[in-house]
């Protein structure tokens, strides 16, 4: 079976459905921590240019190690970025996400 039939048989929809939060009493803890997450991701996609433009070549740069090593890295740069502090993206995106929740 293919297409539509096929995804319908195993269980799952087409459909997009909005995840549904709990109530007015929603854990504030995870959705904080989600905050932070998006925050430090939005940051680790800012970085990334600036990581890629650095010339590594050399006796011991270079090559698919360190592409992979270096995008680590920068996924770290961005969760601590956020943990400092950040750029108070994660305070805004935190505020949108309870204000959403609340009005349901």
């Amino acid at each position: 079976m293919y297409g539509e039939g096929a995804i319908t048989q195993a269980g799952m929809s087409l459909s997009y459905s909005q995840p549904k939060m709990a109530g007015k009493g929603a854990d504030k803890a995870a959705i904080w921590e989600k905050a932070k997450e998006f925050e430090s991701v939005f940051l680790s996609s800012m970085l990334q240019p600036v990581f890629d433009s650095i010339d590594t070549d050399g006796t011991f740069g270079g090559g698919q190690g360190e592409k992979v090593f270096r995008s680590l890295l920068v996924q770290e740069y961005g969760k601590k970025m956020t943990e400092a502090g950040g750029i108070g993206l994660a305070d805004s995106v935190y505020r949108e996400m309870i204000k959403a929740q609340e009005s349901n």
